[in-house]
């Protein structure tokens, strides 16, 4: 038996990236997840595939800015199979530019995924644990989360707030809830896409090449489970060899 069989699991973002190869990871090693994300068609298949595979999962559609919406995922995964183990706060937007740009909308967009989805996952996740006297939160924020570089001040000051958090509740959570920030580096996903500033999506483009797959995160958030109670990880970082940023 691992550190993860039979843990209760909350993953947001669930629906492709990681998120995706996260849930179907953790699954495989006996893991219940449950996902959330906006996209029901790709949940519904990612959750066909891994009951499919002899994995428990189930999703409930969840758009993590809106609080009631995050509240009703931890909900669904209690109701569903009991408890909830596991927070994992996947979530993410990276639509860069640079400030002159003035993409005030996309600044908006990035603070209320990026951050209050967090806030909004711990919110509904650690009450429950503290009852439990047991759980394990797992942030994801970024390698721009310790760099800035050109064209990132928004989305490195998200991520940046991601790492405050997670120390934060580190410190408060004392020796019952476990808390690990998860910094990546170039990932195969979907959030090079959502780049609207052409200079900028170029630039990051140039990371394509290099990318590494997200299986590499989800080793990372499996490793960060698995450890026996006393040990708490409280960050990976991880890049493509490659990445010198």
């Amino acid at each position: 038996m691992t550190g993860i069989e039979d843990k209760v699991v909350v993953i947001t973002g669930g629906s492709s990236g990681l998120g995706e190869a996260t849930a179907k990871l953790l699954a495989e090693r006996g893991a219940k997840v449950m996902l959330g994300a906006r996209r029901e068609k790709n949940l519904e298949r990612i959750v066909s595939e891994i009951k499919d595979g002899g994995g428990a999962a189930a999703y409930r559609v969840t758009d993590v800015t809106s609080r009631d919406q995050v509240e009703n995922l931890v909900a669904g995964a209690v109701e569903e199979f009991g408890r909830v183990d596991v927070l994992v706060n996947n979530a993410g937007l990276m639509p860069l530019s640079p400030l002159d740009a003035l993409k005030v909308d996309e600044w908006d967009q990035m603070v209320d995924v990026n951050i209050k989805g967090v806030l909004y996952g711990i919110a509904a996740a650690l009450p429950r644990m503290r009852e439990q006297h047991d759980g394990q939160i797992i942030n994801l924020s970024s390698v721009a989360g310790h760099v800035v570089f050109e064209n990132s001040a928004v989305y490195s000051g998200t991520k940046y707030a991601v790492w405050a958090i997670s120390e934060g509740l580190r410190k408060e959570a004392g020796d019952e809830i476990r808390v690990t920030t998860i910094s990546p580096g170039a990932v195969q996903s979907e959030l090079t896409d959502k780049i609207t500033h052409e200079e900028s999506a170029q630039n990051a483009s140039a990371f394509d090449e290099i990318a590494i797959d997200a299986d590499a995160v989800a080793r990372a958030i499996a490793y960060a489970m698995e450890q026996p109670k006393d040990v708490d990880t409280n960050e990976i970082v991880l890049r493509p060899t490659a990445q010198p940023l």
